[in-house]
């Protein structure tokens, strides 16, 4: 999970420490490019691929993180 929250804290241009689940993505860059880096930055760190429109949704770190959950197990 590291991983994922220092690329996201990339794709926020922000500090690492400042990624928690209770993060609110619309108070960031949670535009249309944030979503696809977010989509390539999933894949690659959990192998799973999450739908744009899906993550467009998410409010929250934690509401990815659970996407992610999700698509692990069904796959």
């Amino acid at each position: 999970m590291e991983n994922f929250y220092e690329g996201m804290a990339e794709i926020f241009e922000i500090d690492a420490s400042l990624i928690t689940p209770d993060l609110d993505l619309h108070e960031h860059n949670w535009d249309s490019l944030a979503v696809v880096s977010t989509i390539a930055l999933v894949d690659d760190c959990f192998n799973v691929m999450l739908s744009g429109q899906t993550l467009n949704n998410c409010n929250t770190i934690a509401d990815i993180e659970a996407l992610i959950s999700t698509a692990k197990k069904a796959a």
